[in-house]
């Protein structure tokens, strides 16, 4: 069994005198985000959250501004207390640790980098990686080797002696992320890292922070207002909208089956080709085996590879899964996959 470590059951956070009185009204009455501001002059921020994330897992919040994500992720290491529910990570309940035990978790358990990193601009490179380190009180030499290795892994050894001010966004950017890698915490808390740099650089910066991770097998809850980023690194994306998490699922499952409009207009003009999945398009076998010399393709396999191999065949493909032909993919139904209808 995959080993959960974060999980939120019924977080709540309403902010304003009558929190109580919020959350009362808005599980008995439906009240919404508008009418508790009209009846309380309280603002719901964050409304009955609950998910879990595994270990080695990039779980994406993505919303719009205001939505809530931001606010929803300084819960995990409480910067923003809940006014309602519960918060575990790594099997611990986090409201109720002392300052103490929180500082520790904190320091040692997870990392944290913002959309603007807040580099000291006084220190070197080398200084500002360390600086966790520094207040832990783990020796000069010790923080310095771990620090020239963090910044190893996001490429940028040969910096160690800069000033923030003499690197490009994108490198203040992975100095950041080093910085939150130097303690090695389990879990990394990232706020919007890339969203101030250009789209290239961007993009760049996606493809290495999911390879880092993946190869540092750390748990990631990762805030983004953009979908095609969301989809584009999270194993799973969490939709927020008016402080609600309107869903939860694969980048896959979002896209072929949004939960409601808010989210269709979302995914609507994203493209298909890398996401959707053979198993997910396919007519299953109604019994009838299908020609022995028919192209076999994994039911993993997406639209993009599927289009490569329908254009050399008029038959349909056969879709296997665990070396057995579980369904068919004829012409139409990949057309019909591409678009976004239903075979």
């Amino acid at each position: 069994m995959t080993e959960c470590v974060v999980e939120l059951d019924g977080v709540w956070k309403v902010f304003g005198a009558a929190a109580d009185d919020t959350i009362a009204a808005a599980k008995s009455e439906g009240l919404t985000k508008a009418e508790a501001l009209a009846k309380f002059q309280t603002v719901i921020g964050v409304r009955d959250a609950s998910f879990e994330v595994a270990r080695g897992e990039i779980f994406c919040i993505m919303g719009l501004s205001g939505s809530g994500k931001s606010t929803l992720v300084r819960h995990v290491n409480r910067l923003i207390e809940p006014s309602a529910g519960t918060i575990r990570v790594l099997g611990e309940d986090v409201g109720a640790m002392s300052p103490k035990v929180l500082r520790e978790m904190r320091a040692k358990h997870i990392g944290m980098v913002f959309q603007h990193m807040a580099l000291m601009p006084h220190r070197s490179v080398l200084d500002n990686v360390a600086y966790p380190l520094e207040i832990r009180d783990i020796p000069k030499s010790k923080r310095w080797a771990i620090s020239e290795y963090t910044l190893g892994l996001v490429d940028l050894a040969g910096y160690e002696d800069r000033l923030p001010k003499e690197l490009s966004g994108g490198m203040q950017q992975r100095v950041g992320i080093a910085r939150a890698l130097a303690s090695d915490p389990e879990i990394l808390l990232m706020d919007e890292p890339f969203s101030a740099l250009d789209p290239l650089i961007r993009l760049q910066l996606q493809d290495q922070f999911k390879t880092l991770v993946r190869d540092l097998n750390k748990s990631t809850l990762f805030i983004t207002h953009d979908l095609d980023e969301a989809i584009r690194i999270g194993h799973r994306i969490a939709i927020m909208k008016d402080g609600v998490i309107v869903q939860i699922g694969t980048p896959e499952e979002i896209v072929t089956s949004p939960a409601d409009d808010y989210v269709r207009e979302f995914v609507q003009g994203i493209s298909r080709l890398k996401l959707v999945k053979a198993h997910t398009i396919m007519t299953p076998l109604n019994g009838s085996p299908p020609p022995g010399d028919a192209i076999r393709v994994d039911g993993e396999a997406d639209l993009d590879a599927l289009i490569d191999v329908s254009v050399g065949t008029t038959h349909p493909l056969v879709v296997q899964e665990a070396g057995q032909d579980v369904g068919t993919i004829d012409k139409t139904v990949l057309l019909r996959g591409i678009q976004g209808g239903k075979a």
